[in-house]
């Protein structure tokens, strides 16, 4: 089963960095979900996940907090707003279909707005010299 969670975790780096080149896919979520997968297999990779330099920090709070930070919801919903405006142009849906897609919309942003905000951790205190 580790290499399967390896396996998929690879998957959802792969996802990511496509999210992170392309406007309407997203990119945390998928880093989210290959953190849980390496968590699985593979603490190094969960490790480096956790320490990068741009994904780390949320990802972290993610993890610690379940939190998003307020900069997240905006990309977040800005994201779900400007994909399903590029759904609805292109694809040209019944209404069933953009009524059922903006519903699915409604409800992930429902889900990312009702996350608490990153609570900062404390600052260590030196001892006075």
């Amino acid at each position: 089963m580790r290499w399967f969670w390896f396996f998929v975790g690879w998957l959802m780096v792969a996802l990511g960095i496509i999210g992170a080149l392309l406007p309407v896919m997203p990119t945390t979520i998928f880093l989210i979900l290959a953190v849980w997968c390496f968590s699985r297999s593979s603490p190094r990779f969960e490790a480096w996940l956790l320490n990068h330099p741009r994904y780390g920090r949320p990802l972290r709070q993610w993890k610690e907090q379940g939190a998003i930070s307020r900069k997240g919801k905006c990309f977040a919903g800005g994201g779900m707003a400007l994909g399903y405006v590029l759904f609805y142009l292109g694809a040209h849906p019944s209404w069933k279909l953009a009524l059922g897609v903006g519903l699915f919309f409604i409800a992930s942003a429902a889900y990312v707005l009702s996350r608490p905000a990153p609570r900062e951790l404390p600052a260590t205190v030196d001892a006075p010299p």
